[in-house]
């Protein structure tokens, strides 16, 4: 079943973020993941629209996810990102496809 993280991103250096962005997205893949979203347009449906920028990827299970954000690979982009931004970021598990 797929997994989704969710990540609610403030960039406070966008210099740095970029590199971040680059170092994200190539770790992402490793662990087969991809962005569903990736810092569009919100509407605000039923609340204010959040001041940040939103990604959602997927993932092929929510073990995988796990197994990404505590990789080599993001934390050496990780912390790139603490310096870069303030971020909220969670899993979840999707539903099966019937």
């Amino acid at each position: 079943m797929p997994a989704y993280v969710v990540a609610e991103v403030e960039v406070k250096d966008a210099v740095e973020y970029e590199e971040y962005k680059a170092k994200a997205a190539a770790s992402i893949a490793l662990y087969g993941g991809r962005y569903l979203a990736r810092g569009g347009e919100v509407a605000a449906l039923e609340c204010e629209a959040p001041p940040r920028r939103i990604a959602i990827l997927e993932f092929p299970t929510l073990a995988r996810a796990k197994e990404w954000f505590g990789s080599p690979e993001y934390t050496q982009a990780r912390a790139i990102r603490l310096r870069a931004a303030t971020a909220r970021l969670y899993a979840v598990d999707g539903v099966a496809s019937t």
